[in-house]
Formats: C-alpha cells, structure tokens, sequence
C-alpha cells in the first residue's frame, strides 16, 4: 500500500504521530506500509478522514487524493 506510506511522508508524519492522533499502533501501521497486513474497515475510515483523501487512494486504488464529497 505505497499510496499510506506516500501520504504520510507527503505530511511529514512520523509513525508515531499517526499513531499519537488516531490510536492505530505504530506496529499495525508499519505493517498497513508494508503491505504485511490489510487494514480493517474502521481503520480505513479513521486514516482516510485523518489525510482527508479516500479509502480507494489508501489502497491505491486511484491516484486521485481528493476525498469524496461529504453526505449530507
């Protein structure tokens, strides 16, 4: 999943921020990078709204970062 890594370093973000400001181990996110490890749905949430992009572009599916419009 090179579009997590790519989004994090984007920001300057330690794994260990990631991990400060959403509770996602520092361990499982090395592993989502990795590719080691597929993140859960809730986590996918919690990541996409944190980078403010889309689950599709986490797991690099699209190449596109905007995220999707908000329900309203």
């Amino acid at each position: 999943m090179k579009n997590l890594k790519l989004i994090r370093v984007m920001n300057d973000y330690t794994q260990l921020k990631v991990q400060m400001d959403t509770g996602i181990s520092q361990s499982i996110l090395s592993k989502y990078e990795r590719g080691d490890a597929v993140p859960t749905g809730d986590n996918l949430v919690i990541l996409a709204r944190y980078y403010n992009t889309s689950i599709d572009f986490l797991m690099d599916l699209t190449d596109e970062r905007k995220p999707y419009p908000r329900k309203k």
